[in-house]
């Protein structure tokens, strides 16, 4: 043992690597790997972390057209950029975007965190129903279907028109950092409805509405996506360092 292990140093933890997509949600996401650090690491202290983003702009064609292919490319892109600095396992911290995360992870060369998988994972055993927020491409394809359902999960989502206002809330407001009264009042209805059809949890799958809707906001329990994936990143850094 080293002289520095001897004397209680903090242990060693893997380089995060954040391949971001929006701004909002991933500074919330490297913001908790931070401030959350210091309860494994030690005071002040937590993982190394490298964030790359190209900007939102080159992932909307692809996202509105649904050529997950040309986005996981950028995905990739971006991901090489973080290995080559070091990082040796990856989050992204966007629902939207994994569809084309799942066409890529295996050629990272580091483990690839699913943002989906840990939400599932975090609501097994515990929830019987979920009600999904997110983006329209989100709630509408089979990112949350597919890793639930792997869960015996079930899941509602909002009915069209709703999809459709927080969809627009989310890219005409959300990424841009503005928070407003009307919109939080609007999710709050939403959330309501789907207690009602029988939810017993909402998961908030865009990784700004956790910078709008709070745990005290929600007549139900709340699944912060982006906290969700953030804990698992520092738990899965820590283990085996």
């Amino acid at each position: 043992m080293s002289r520095a292990q001897g004397e209680g140093s903090a242990p060693r933890a893997k380089h995060i690597g954040i391949v971001a997509v929006s701004a909002e949600g991933a500074a919330l996401c490297y913001r908790t790997i931070c401030s959350e650090g210091a309860a494994l690491l030690g005071r002040h202290n937590h993982p190394e972390v490298t964030l790359h983003t190209y900007p939102l702009a080159r992932y909307m064609p692809p996202t509105e057209s649904g050529d997950w292919q040309q986005a996981g490319e950028l995905l990739l892109a971006s991901a090489r950029v973080l290995v080559a600095a070091g990082a040796q396992l990856l989050i992204c911290p966007d629902n939207t975007i994994h569809p084309g995360v799942e066409l890529i992870r295996e050629r990272c060369g580091v483990p690839w965190l699913h943002i989906a998988e840990e939400v599932a994972a975090a609501a097994a055993g515990k929830h019987r129903k979920l009600g999904l927020l997110g983006t329209r491409y989100l709630v509408e394809g089979p990112v949350y279907r597919d890793k639930l359902s792997a869960r015996g999960v079930d899941y509602e989502v909002p009915d069209p028109e709703a999809r459709e206002r927080i969809n627009a809330i989310i890219f005409d407001e959300l990424v841009y950092g503005r928070f407003e009264p009307a919109a939080r009042r609007y999710f709050q209805d939403v959330i309501e409805s789907l207690a009602a059809r029988g939810c017993d949890a909402v998961v908030l799958g865009c990784t700004e509405i956790p910078l709008l809707i709070s745990p005290e906001d929600s007549v139900l329990p709340v699944l912060d996506s982006t906290r969700i994936l953030a804990r698992a990143a520092l738990r899965a850094a820590v283990s085996g360092a």
